[in-house]
């Protein structure tokens, strides 16, 4: 009786002595060369290169403090105006600075955050505030929108994925998401539709407010890092959010009804002994308070963790002039700029910088009103003259951007 020949395989891929150039014996298995290659390339790929990435994030938002004059100052050269939001979203964010530098003391007191609420009609400059002020910020920052997100079971998005699109700025560097800054928008979109508790589902409503109270103030929330819906198989990073600073910010239309019925006045006025008021929706905003948030639509619980409430005013004619010519990144200095590419010297005259500042505040759009109104002037001229070599400047004036708004689609929008 002949005995058996054993033969050794891979305990990993099961390959065979005879097919593997080399297989190294263990205690109670094998493993051949190709495995320990596929071993050594997982090594480098899920601990050094993990290392590096953390060590890159902790370099990058390394942060140089910056003093609230000094903010204010950075806006004012691309925000025209609203100087009582950049003060307090100056001193909101100075203060994010000193809190993450703060050191134990004998005294054991502790800096509490204070999120930021921004109320302001549409157009008024929220989110360009939010986005000027990242530029400067050498912290994770991140802008999400309210309006994708339901209460947990329903389609949608879920809270949680709001700092989703923090660990995706920072690198998916926790350490760094922790220490970051939040602007939520359109926060008045997840109001409830009536003062009073509902005795229904409101799925995208007060729901998700109630979800949105325990990360505001500060507690450890698991995170989907690719964002989206929550389930079981997927796997979750943990983040603390106490040292999370968040700015909120909504247009809540139609809230100064409910000021002007607080301070017993009318929305167009109200007479007194020295007759008429010239107090309107605009100067009405200025008042704004957290009471008046509240009979919009957010929960006493929510609020209370914005404690910080300021206003953004509506823009005038000299406001929306600025805005076309003065900032670094001025609309017309863009167009300017595109002319120039094509070796063109584009000129706009006072009378037509009016002109289009004037359309604007007739359509009620706001800054972003200005863009549109730009752009159904220029397109002809952007479309014809990169074809004409000959011409080397162009002019426009009140009479050309009268002509070409009067064709475009623009023309018909009538105020109510």
């Amino acid at each position: 009786m002949s005995k058996k020949k054993h033969s050794f395989q891979c305990s990993f891929c099961g390959r065979d002595k005879s097919e593997a150039l080399m297989l190294i014996a263990g205690i109670d298995g094998h493993i051949c060369e190709m495995c320990v290659e596929q071993a050594y390339d997982i090594i480098q790929e899920e601990l050094y290169d993990e290392k590096k990435r953390k060590k890159k994030s902790s370099t990058t938002f390394t942060s140089k403090i910056h003093k609230p004059q000094e903010i204010k100052e950075y806006l004012d050269r691309y925000i025209i105006g609203q100087d009582q939001a950049k003060k307090v979203l100056s001193v909101a964010v100075y203060n994010h600075y000193k809190r993450l530098g703060q050191k134990t003391t004998k005294d054991d007191v502790e800096i509490e955050k204070s999120n930021v609420l921004f109320v302001g009609k549409t157009g008024t400059g929220k989110t360009l505030l939010a986005k000027t002020i990242a530029r400067l910020l050498n912290v994770p920052f991140a802008i999400v929108d309210a309006t994708v997100f339901t209460e947990a079971g329903y389609v949608g998005e879920d809270v949680e994925s709001i700092l989703s699109r923090l660990l995706q700025v920072c690198n998916y560097d926790v350490e760094a998401a922790e220490r970051g800054i939040v602007y939520v928008d359109e926060l008045d979109k997840i109001a409830r539709k009536s003062d009073n508790p509902s005795i229904t589902r409101d799925v995208s409503g007060e729901g998700v407010q109630q979800a949105m109270l325990k990360m505001l103030e500060g507690t450890d929330v698991s995170v989907p890092p690719q964002g989206g819906r929550k389930h079981p198989e997927q796997k979750l990073v943990k983040i603390n959010t106490e040292n999370i600073l968040f700015i909120c910010g909504g247009a809540f239309d139609g809230i100064e009804k409910k000021i002007a019925d607080r301070i017993n006045k009318k929305v167009i006025g109200f007479k007194t002994e020295d007759g008429l008021d010239t107090t309107n929706t605009d100067d009405l905003l200025q008042y704004v308070t957290h009471q008046d948030i509240k009979h919009y639509g957010l929960i006493p619980e929510l609020i209370g963790r914005l404690p910080v409430l300021t206003y953004l005013s509506e823009l005038n004619l000299s406001a929306l002039k600025a805005i076309l010519t003065e900032p670094k990144n001025a609309l017309l200095k863009q167009y300017i700029k595109l002319f120039e590419i094509e070796g063109i010297d584009l000129t706009f005259t006072e009378d037509a910088i009016d002109f289009i500042a004037e359309k604007a505040l007739e359509y009620e759009l706001g800054a972003r009103g200005l863009r549109s109104i730009c752009e159904a002037i220029m397109t002809d001229a952007m479309f014809e003259l990169p074809s004409q070599k000959e011409v080397n400047n162009f002019v426009v004036d009140r009479s050309y951007a009268e002509e070409k708004l009067s064709r475009s689609k623009l023309s018909k929008l009538k105020v109510a």
